[in-house]
Formats: structure tokens, sequence, C-alpha cells
């Protein structure tokens, strides 16, 4: 055997190591459904605003003449995003599916279902307000209007005037707190307390935590911090509500294990 012009014997044409294959090593391939991947492409369009909110999206014949998918992948992608929270349909004459942003209470429900299937402990909620809740006080002071001021004092005398009545006053705690968070500017915060806000009305309404007195010491917590925010000093604002978290939280301690009941227990 000749191997570039030289003579080779057999016996070392053998000892030529020979290549299978068998090193090398793909990884499983997975293609992305039809329906995924127009999802996808519609998702895209819209968080970037090439389809503005209220606007409506080709009709499902369009969709599937331009794309070349069948019918049912097409209505597919429509339910994914419409789940999503991205686009609504609306049936009729001037019907179709018209593109919407997620809102607050598509946000609030999300994270209400994962505190409701991890089955959260109010401990867990009672530490997240107070790390979340001084600071949304800050900002209040630092960034409110004087509609949301007129909100939140008018929310505080009617907290004032609920006082006797258990239920009332504790839904228009929730509306105060709430109110606080709106003032606060960051729509982002102020969403994720929202999204709190069933559980934190377990927390005040269960009847062996929430007594007369402790109404009473809410209402003065609630007024020094309504003043704050009223006289813009956002450091008495913070270090009032973290006051008023740090009581909260030495009251509720019995009931720190206790998980957040679903919605309508």
């Amino acid at each position: 055997m000749l191997i570039h012009g030289q003579k080779t014997s057999s016996a070392q044409a053998k000892k030529t190591p020979v290549k299978t294959g068998k090193s090398v090593k793909i990884e499983r391939i997975t293609v992305p459904k039809p329906h995924d991947i127009l999802a996808d492409h519609l998702r895209d369009s819209i968080l970037k605003g090439d389809v503005p909110e209220g606007e409506s999206l080709p009709s499902e014949r369009e969709l599937v003449e331009q794309t070349g998918l069948s019918r049912g992948a097409v209505r597919e992608a429509l339910r994914t995003l419409a789940v999503e929270g991205l686009i609504e349909t609306r049936h009729g004459r001037f019907g179709g599916n018209f593109v919407t942003l997620p809102g607050h209470d598509y946000m609030a429900n999300a994270i209400d279902r994962f505190v409701q299937s991890r089955r959260i402990p109010l401990r867990s909620l009672q530490e997240t307000r107070e790390v979340l809740e001084p600071f949304l006080a800050r900002l209040a002071a630092n960034h409110r209007s004087d509609e949301q001021m007129a909100e939140i004092k008018s929310l505080h005398q009617h907290l004032v005037n609920s006082s006797d009545n258990f239920q009332e006053f504790a839904r228009t705690n929730i509306r105060w707190h709430n109110a606080i968070a709106r003032a606060s500017g960051n729509e982002l915060l102020m969403t994720f307390l929202f999204s709190l806000s069933h559980g934190m009305q377990v927390a005040t309404m269960v009847e062996e935590y929430d007594t007369p007195e402790t109404r009473r010491q809410v209402i003065a917590i609630h007024s020094r911090i309504t003043d704050a925010i009223e006289a813009r000093d956002a450091e008495l604002a913070e270090r009032s509500m973290r006051h008023h978290m740090t009581a909260t939280q030495v009251r509720s301690v019995s009931m720190a294990g206790r998980e957040i009941p679903l919605a309508g227990k």
C-alpha cells in the first residue's frame, strides 16, 4: 500500500484509527409548534407597540391566509394571547380580537393564585408588607397630588366613622393602604401591593386578631401617616408606616403560621 508515495505494510495500515462518528452527540431537537411561533410573533408586535392598545388584529381568515397556518393553529395562538391578557375577543358585527395590555387586576390575580397554590403563610405576607409599605409612604409624601391627598384623607375619615363596623373598617383599611400606594407614583410597587390586598383583608378580618382597641390604635397611627404625607414629610411618613407595620406584626404573631385561605372561604 502506498501513502504519499511511500510503501507501507498491511499491518501498518490496520493500525490507522478509523473514526466511526460515535463520539458526536446531538441533543434532542424540539421543533416549536406553529401556534407557538405565531403567538410569539403577535406578542412581540403587541409589546413593542406595533399594534397599539385598542386596535384589532387581522381576522382569523386573514391570519390563515398571511401565515399559511391552519385555522386551528391560528385560533390556538389567539387563545394563548387572550389568556395572557394581551387581546380581548369581541363578538358581533364589529367584533374581532382587540389588543389589550395587562392591567392591575391581571397581575393581582396571578399573584393571588401563586399565594394560594404555594400555601404562603400570613407571616410571609406581613414580612413583605414591612419591606414594601414604608417606602411607598415615603414616595407618596414626595409625589402625591392634591387629588390623591384628598382621597387618602377621605378614606381615613371613613375609617374613623366605621370604627364600630368591623367589616367596613377592615375594607376601608385596605383601601387606605392602596390609596397611599397609588400616590407613590410607582406603578409596579403599587400593583404589587394591590395584589396582596386579599391576604391583607383576611389578616385584618379575623375576630381574634382585630379588636376595638386594635382599631383605635390603627386610627391613631393612620392619622400620623396621613398628616406626614400631607406635609410632604417623607422621613416621618416612612418612619410612621414602619412603626405601623411593626406593631401589626406584634399583634399578629399568633397567626404567623396560618395559611391565607382561598377567596370565598
